[in-house]
């Protein structure tokens, strides 16, 4: 609870050991659920109260646990909340891992062609930060690479990391680009080009990537498919190229780590009556960043799926996979600002008449709302109502060759049928695909949403309840640029003042097995959730590591013989709480019944 620390303190203060505190909470737990029964919540108060005071007369005395606190930190994931919180440790002083799953560091932000509400070019403000990452001193950048394994505590994990295969020798490799482009097999690029544009099967993901150099994809290169070709081996001008080249493991030894995963964009296929996928001139959002992108497929162009013809007329249908309960509930944070954005480059471009389809505008940061009343100014038409359809079925002239958005408006009541040339829908934001299985491996949670679950969503975002392990960017929850910036560096800050004190006191509240009487059975190891339970093998016992225990009971309730102790929660404590709130039951007269006479 929140307010604990405050009343030990309090208790530490006037020299008592603090864990000789027992809360009654009659707040949270009777007043606030209890509002409209108030005799039946004073009666529960009395009960709590009851059942602190028989409780704290079996509590005893505990220290903190002292653990010595590792300098280096990992970072997963190389967007830009992971790049912040790693350039903010480096800068401290200290060594940090940055792990990023794909060949080049920069995330979805690279991805983008401009950022609201500035219009900033996204690449002019990520790449030079992209570059203090790759080359800073302190950072070690372990690209196109994933964590395989967490083991250990807060202040001492060991992290294996898998190095993918690049099939180029960095120490050799120049990234003159000859590679990719003497290579003859081209592939479309569903990463970073979001299908809109085409690859070689060695390659950059794009021209600013850091590290520069190139690599193999094993699934679509001719050689490894047939046997035959190696031209990137025959131009390279440095003998970089390893065909035989195999994945490799590092096991790091880090203090802390900061999980900065990022999120999915929704994939709009699964609200099938908007077209995506069937309809060739609906476009997704990340679609339409890489088609206004200098660098994109067209060169910045907004042009229809023939690469030719501008389109004279466009919607943007807002909330795509969010605020629904059919696909996600929440809000995605970004839409409303990335729709205004699309509607100023698609006027700005080729001077379309724009229609934004929204539910709600939640322009609710710095200089959102000014932006939206920009976009206002320029002339573009606001529907407020959830699309319903879109179809290429024409009922009239004027319709034909269109897409067709049929939506009601419901500020003038009625439906209406927009005929336009060209479809963005606003996808959402959604977890990535392996969070549940991100998370089990860390030792952190995820919301009903799928998101990390953070310590406390007011007082501690930043913080998971697995001490060490800390979550930055949308990986925690839909976000948008700056706010990922500020919680990776929100992130950094929480680690530079556990590296500082060069140790962290850790609750005491652990669980413990009499050695004396364990059978070897191991169900205890099986059963902790947070792997503290190991099984010595030349002593035939399982014992408890302090550190990686997290007291939550699991062994003790699952331990057949009973010889494991929760401390805090010893068997004697918690069965004086159970009398003390049931004190009314057992000092209450037996009830009488009036029995007729016969």
């Amino acid at each position: 609870h929140m307010h604990e620390k405050t009343f030990r303190g309090a208790c530490e203060r006037a020299g008592l050991n603090p864990y000789l505190f027992e809360m009654a909470n009659i707040r949270e737990h009777a007043s606030w659920v209890h509002p409209h029964d108030k005799d039946g919540a004073t009666d529960k108060a009395k009960a709590l109260v009851s059942a602190a005071v028989h409780r704290v007369l079996q509590q005893q005395p505990l220290e903190p646990l002292q653990v010595d606190i590792r300098p280096e930190t990992l970072v997963v994931g190389g967007g830009i909340a992971g790049i912040q919180a790693a350039l903010e440790i480096a800068d401290a002083g200290f060594p940090v891992y940055l792990v990023e799953r794909e060949p080049s560091i920069g995330g979805h932000m690279a991805q983008f062609d401009k950022t609201f509400p500035t219009l900033d070019c996204a690449a002019c403000i990520l790449t030079p930060k992209m570059f203090d990452a790759g080359a800073h001193p302190n950072i070690t950048l372990l690209t196109y690479s994933e964590v395989e394994q967490v083991d250990g505590y807060v202040g001492n994990f060991t992290v294996r990391v898998r190095r993918k295969a690049r099939h180029v020798d960095e120490s050799l490799c120049t990234g003159c680009g000859t590679c990719w482009e003497k290579c003859p097999k081209k592939v479309i690029d569903t990463v970073f080009e979001a299908g809109m544009g085409y690859r070689t099967a060695i390659y950059r993901p794009f021209p600013q990537a850091v590290p520069k150099y190139p690599v193999i994809d094993t699934e679509n290169c001719t050689y490894y498919q047939t046997g035959k070709c190696k031209i990137c081996e025959k131009f390279c001008p440095t003998e970089a190229i390893r065909f035989d080249m195999e994945d490799e493991y590092v096991d790091l030894e880090v203090g802390n780590i900061v999980l900065a995963t990022g999120y999915d964009i929704f994939d709009a296929r699964r609200i099938p009556q908007y077209g995506y996928g069937r309809l060739a001139n609906v476009f997704t959002s990340l679609e339409f960043e890489r088609l206004t992108n200098a660098a994109g497929p067209t060169e910045g162009k907004v042009v229809l799926r023939d690469g030719v013809t501008e389109p004279r007329s466009v919607a943007i249908i807002h909330c795509v996979g969010s605020r629904d309960k059919n696909t996600n509930e929440y809000c995605s944070a970004i839409c409303c600002m990335s729709s205004l954005k699309f509607d100023h480059l698609v006027m700005e471009k080729t001077g379309a008449q724009v229609y934004n389809f929204y539910i709600d505008m939640r322009p609710i940061h710095k200089g959102y709302e000014e932006f939206y009343h920009r976009i206002l100014d320029e002339g573009t038409q606001f529907i407020r109502g959830r699309v319903a359809e879109i179809t290429d079925a024409a009922h009239s002239p004027e319709e034909e060759g269109k897409l067709i958005v049929i939506a009601e408006d419901t500020l003038i009541g009625r439906q209406r049928r927009v005929p336009v040339d060209m479809v963005i829908l606003a996808a959402g934001l959604e977890p990535r695909a392996d969070a549940q299985g991100v998370a089990h491996m860390f030792g952190v949670g995820c919301g009903d949403s799928g998101f990390f679950t953070e310590r406390h969503p007011k007082l501690d975002p930043v913080a998971t309840m697995t001490e060490g392990v800390y979550i930055a960017g949308a990986c925690q929850g839909p976000k948008d640029i700056p706010d990922s910036v500020a919680q990776g560096a929100a992130a950094a800050a929480r680690i530079l003042g556990v590296i500082f004190r060069k140790q962290v006191a850790l609750e005491p509240i652990r669980a413990s097995i009499d050695e004396s009487r364990c059978s070897g059975c191991r169900i205890c190891n099986t059963m902790c959730p947070y792997n503290a339970i190991s099984f010595i093998e030349e002593l035939s016992v399982s014992r408890v590591n302090p550190a990686l225990c997290k007291g939550c009971g699991t062994c003790v309730a699952a331990c057949p013989s009973q010889i494991i102790t929760g401390a805090h929660f010893t068997f004697e404590q918690i069965m004086a709480e159970i009398d003390g709130i049931l004190v009314d039951v057992h000092t209450a007269p037996p009830e009488h019944t009036a029995v007729e006479a016969v």
